[in-house]
C-alpha cells in the first residue's frame, strides 16, 4: 500500500471545490494508494516522470516514488489549464 502526499497547490484546489467534486477527487486519489498505475493513468513527457489521472473534467497530476512507497500529488486542475501550470 502506497502513502499519499498532497502538495499545497493540490490541497488548495480540492478545498475550493464543491462537495461533489471534492468527494470525486478524493476517491480517485485514495485509489492510487492501492494501485499507483491504474489502466486509466498516463505517463506525461516530462523530466519528473509525472503521471496523469482523469477524474471527470479534472486531471490529477502525480509522481510515484516506488522506493518510498509514496504517491505525490503535484497538482490538480481543470483539463483546460492544468497542463499549462506544470512548468510553474
Amino acid at each position: 500500500m502506497y502513502n499519499i502526499e498532497l502538495k499545497p497547490r493540490a490541497q488548495n484546489f480540492i478545498a475550493a471545490q464543491s462537495k461533489k467534486i471534492h468527494k470525486q477527487l478524493i476517491e480517485r486519489i485514495e485509489s492510487l494508494a492501492a494501485n499507483p498505475h491504474p489502466p486509466a493513468s498516463k505517463l506525461l513527457h516530462t523530466r519528473e516522470r509525472l503521471y496523469r489521472l482523469r477524474s471527470g473534467s479534472y486531471r490529477i497530476i502525480y509522481q510515484v516514488q516506488h522506493d518510498k512507497l509514496l504517491v505525490v500529488i503535484a497538482t490538480i486542475g481543470h483539463r483546460r489549464n492544468v497542463y499549462s501550470r506544470l512548468d510553474s
